[in-house]
């Protein structure tokens, strides 16, 4: 047998047994891999399973906080005709000193002076409140009772009155008279 034909059948027989040799570790390489990305998915399910429950426990936590806030809110001093001083001990009425004449107090706003012709003026439905006190809004109309006006209108304080305005053109839709 010459040199060539030797070469040959080596490389022939290297072939024969290399190739399913690759082929098997390939396939290794392969097992290898897909058990990686399975436990790559295992890990991100893992983690989107915690984030989950952390998202779960902060939203119940949100709501107790909330429900604790409104049993709290329930409990603060309301708008209540029969006691006269129903506003003592809110922050909102903190400034409040009585009644000064030349003054108007709106609450969270402090005094402010008024022109002498609005002074003991009586809030008519269907009148126009000046522009110069429609900046006064209320704040928190449930202290006071009231329902949240309609789009549009705004409560306003006005004295010791409260009014609803249209925000547009200050025209009065109610009046609720000496609510402190």
């Amino acid at each position: 047998m010459n040199r060539f034909t030797k070469a040959a059948l080596v490389a022939l027989a290297l072939t024969t047994t290399a190739a399913p040799i690759a082929a098997q570790a390939q396939n290794r390489d392969r097992g290898d891999r897909r058990e990686w990305r399975q436990d790559n998915r295992d890990d991100r399910r893992e983690w989107r399973q915690d984030n989950r429950d952390d998202r779960r426990e902060w939203r119940q936590d949100h709501r107790d906080d909330r429900r604790d806030w409104r049993q709290d809110s329930r409990n603060d001093r309301r708008y209540d005709r029969n006691n006269r001083y129903w506003y003592q001990g809110r922050s909102d009425f903190r400034d409040y000193r009585g009644v000064r004449p030349g003054y108007w107090y709106a609450p969270s706003y402090g005094y402010y002076r008024v022109d002498p012709r609005y002074a003991n003026y009586r809030w008519q439905r269907g009148g126009y409140l000046p522009p110069s006190y429609r900046s006064y809004y209320v704040r928190d109309p449930y202290v006071y009772g009231l329902r949240p006006a309609p789009y549009g209108y705004r409560y306003v304080h006005a004295g010791s009155d409260i009014v609803m305005i249209a925000v547009a053109t200050g025209l009065i839709a109610s009046v609720f008279a000496n609510m402190y």
